[in-house]
């Protein structure tokens, strides 16, 4: 029998691990590396984020819920848009995120059943992300699109004599 996997537990020990790990998938992702940030500056709001994470695991919301507010998610926003990034780069790096945490979670999973699900969570909340990401970028194209000035041809009409 397996013994019990705290998730929580789990994320709390590996926070500095999946900073890392997250951090290095940031840095090879050629649109977030046109941001040039220091390390401290492009993780300085991942120690908290982990934090809320961790508390909600260990006191957890109805599935569907809505995070409680943040202040550090509410400053990592505002931050982000001050460092130029994009919404879609904000939308990519979270998914960067999610990927790093479950890879933490799959390598300390000793459950062969648990794995296999968690392989497929994963699969699942990369790809509805990744579909997000690209979605955003588009809306966010077609925005810049709709700023523009209509063009409006005025068309002459010949008329015969």
């Amino acid at each position: 029998m397996a013994k019990k996997f705290d998730v929580a537990t789990v994320l709390e020990r590996e926070t500095p691990f999946t900073i890392d790990n997250w951090y290095n998938r940031v840095e090879q992702e050629l649109d977030l590396a046109t941001v040039p940030l220091s390390r401290a500056d492009r993780c300085a709001h991942l120690p908290e984020m982990f934090k809320d994470l961790v508390g909600r695991l260990r006191n957890p919301l109805p599935l569907g819920t809505h995070a409680l507010t943040s202040a550090a998610a509410h400053n990592h926003g505002c931050l982000r848009r001050d460092q130029g990034y994009s919404a879609a780069m904000m939308v990519e790096e979270s998914r960067m995120l999610q990927v790093s945490i479950f890879q933490t979670l799959q390598l300390q999973v000793e459950d062969t059943e648990a794995g296999v699900l968690l392989l497929y969570v994963m699969a699942i909340a990369n790809e509805v992300d990744s579909q997000l990401a690209q979605a955003m970028s588009s809306y966010i194209t077609e925005a810049s699109i709709d700023d523009k000035p209509i063009e409006v041809k005025t068309v002459v009409a010949e008329t015969a004599a």
